[in-house]
């Protein structure tokens, strides 16, 4: 029996009789409902509430006057799938195993796991995300469903396509009950979803999602209900309405590193929609027995580019989404708890998103289910006053993706005030490296202590030990192919897929090592060139075996099979100037070269590209330095 199949079993059965009815608001002595913001991608200074200069959010401000801002809130990984499992479950994304957005694609994985082999270039060998949210997770829409909660969802879930979508998690509403890792096509319609059309031409999504939310609450605002409002704002694409991006190209400071009249305009109408929601609540006379959260799935978008500018900046915090630095994790926070929590008030009592559902189940008196355990902890005192007991966060990111600031795979452990880094295999002899900063006083994590405090290193090393341990989670291994002279690539031409060819430079050549049939190297990016036919030049000296061949794709950059031409090596160890007719009629745009069909290695001075009046189109050349 599944896990979920037993806790519902449970709750049917003579077990309920443990679980006291939801508690009644202070102020109202109705229960309480919730409505759970989540913003997507709004990085911890996104809000004139927190510190812009630029960015208006008077909605948000109400938030916070009315209830208790979070200083050092985070949450449980910088990329949205992962946080968003956390919240639904109170778990680490380490032990759910969801740690990377990829619940849109079509293979469904359950398990998360290790590749199979990664470049020479890379020390380590990173994992591989589950895709779906498992049903044997008992959400927190599900318990309080079965407490008699109406449930809702509106905007982004990214947590999985049917079956795994919101209406088999708990929620009896799910508008527009898309899968994606953003909004169908875009923000401004036409929109591209399935069976949501907008109701105007030239609506605006978050407008829609806003009403769609306040009428759900208008509809039950006579019994209890959870909704989530997970708002697409302020994920890709960037486009806004047309009159709001005016108005901030007009406020643009060149000096202020948050300058991007697009964004800007998209948090704006994020804003907005709070505003809504929050005027629908003292519409309705529900404000007394209302709470509400605000929070972000990560830290802000520095990697995009949007009008010639990255979309926000994090400063005076490090890094951005998909890091593992503060710029990625640490999130605007607000709770609003009538009767309860101090309105204007501010904590800096260390959270994280994993502990949402357990907060949830004491803020309305639910009990949990015997045999349920969280990761996370209710955060209840500290939302009355008081302190939490806990001062110890986690985060696992085992991937690597290529943003600013990014890392190889790697995990952190904050305690107090220090935060430590271990970056997986990525020291010398392939040992894990690491980074200690003091946040108390080095907040943009600029200063690494790890050399000067070696004791606090191996102390909050153990911490993250014993979390990867409880939390059973899938770790990055060391990666055997792994060479120091390897290269990513050198003057626009790369390593094929295959593993059998490895590059270095050396004496300004490039070195090609061949260990098996089918050596490829292809060309990086765009070649830009007419039409051809082309005349391919190279100058090679061989120890190898066999013919080599070059391959000319088209525009869309596909090898078509046994269209290569073979050219004859000279495999004497001296060098050899070798000429290749290419009869491709199109652009060119690809090149591939398969220096000859066994093992051996060769060293390539110089290549070229020609039209077939000889002009030269691309040249390349090896200097002797890694181009990375």
């Amino acid at each position: 029996m599944k896990r979920r199949d037993f806790l519902r079993l449970a709750g049917a059965g003579t077990l309920a009789s443990f679980i006291p009815a939801a508690a009644e608001s202070a102020e109202s002595g109705k229960k309480p409902n919730i409505i759970f913001i989540l913003a997507d991608d709004l990085g911890w200074r996104d809000l004139s509430t927190t510190g812009s200069t630029f960015y208006e959010t008077p909605n948000v401000e109400r938030l916070r006057q009315r209830g208790m801002y979070f200083t050092d809130a985070y949450s449980a990984n910088p990329l949205c799938s992962p946080t968003r499992a956390s919240i639904l479950t109170g778990l680490w994304p380490a032990r759910i195993g969801i740690t990377a957005p990829v619940c849109h694609v079509k293979e469904e994985t359950f398990e998360a796991s290790v590749k199979d082999k990664a470049p020479p270039t890379k020390k380590a060998i990173t994992c591989e995300s589950a895709t779906r949210l498992k049903h044997e997770y008992l959400t927190v829409a599900e318990m309080l469903k079965e407490n008699g909660y109406a449930t809702a969802h509106f905007g982004k879930w990214h947590l999985g396509p049917e079956p795994y979508d919101p209406l088999y998690q708990g929620f009896d509403v799910d508008i527009p009950h898309w899968p994606g890792p953003g909004p169908a096509g875009s923000y401004v319609a036409p929109w591209k979803f399935k069976d949501f059309k907008e109701r105007t031409p030239g609506e605006h999504l978050e407008d829609r999602m806003g009403d769609e939310a306040i009428k759900f609450i208008e509809e039950n605002k006579d019994k209890p209900f959870y909704m989530n409002y997970w708002q697409f704002s302020v994920h890709a694409p960037f486009d806004a309405k047309k009159e709001l991006i005016e108005k901030y190209k007009a406020k643009v400071d060149p000096n202020n590193p948050q300058k991007c009249p697009t964004y800007a305009a998209m948090v704006q109408s994020l804003d907005d929609n709070v505003g809504k929601v929050l005027s629908a609540v003292d519409r309705l006379g529900i404000a007394d027995h209302t709470i509400i959260v605000f929070f972000s799935d990560n830290g802000g978008n520095m990697y995009n580019t949007v009008e010639d500018v990255p979309p926000t900046s994090n400063a005076p915090l490090r890094g951005g989404k998909a890091t593992i630095y503060e710029g990625g994790t640490r999130v605007p926070c607000f709770v609003v708890w009538p009767g309860v929590v101090k309105p204007g008030s501010t904590s800096n009592q260390v959270i994280q998103s994993i502990d949402w559902y357990p907060t949830i189940l004491e803020m309305l008196g639910i009990v949990r289910k015997p045999g349920q355990e969280f990761d996370g902890i209710s955060i209840v005192p500290t939302l009355k006053g008081e302190k939490l007991s806990r001062d110890t966060i986690f985060c696992l990111f085992p991937h690597e993706p290529k943003v600013p600031e990014g890392t190889p795979p790697s995990v952190y452990v904050r305690k107090g005030g220090w935060k430590l880094i271990r970056i997986f295999f990525d020291g010398e002899n392939q040992q894990h490296r690491y980074e200690l900063y003091n946040l108390k006083d080095d907040i943009g994590e600029k200063n690494n202590l790890a050399e000067k405090y070696p004791e606090r290193v191996t102390k909050m090393d153990a911490l993250i030990e014993k979390f990867l341990l409880e939390s059973k989670a899938v770790l990055p291994v060391k990666n055997p192919a792994y060479r120091p002279d390897a290269i990513d690539s050198a003057d626009g031409w790369k390593e094929g897929g295959n593993g059998h060819a490895t590059i270095s430079l050396k004496n300004n050549n490039l070195v090609v090592k061949v260990s098996g049939n089918d050596p490829q190297l292809v060309t990086v990016g765009d070649l830009q060139t007419p039409k051809g036919p082309f005349i391919f030049e190279i100058k090679m000296q061989s120890k190898g075996e066999g013919n080599g061949v070059v391959f000319c794709a088209g525009p869309g950059k596909k090898i078509v099979p046994g269209s290569g031409v073979s050219f004859g090596i000279h495999h004497d160890g001296k060098w050899h100037e070798y000429r290749v007719e290419l009869p491709q009629k199109n652009v060119a745009g690809l090149l591939r070269m398969d220096t000859g069909t066994g093992p051996g290695e060769y060293a390539i001075e110089w290549m070229k590209l020609k039209n077939s009046s000889g002009e030269v189109i691309r040249e390349w050349m090896f200097p002797d330095r890694r181009t990375k």
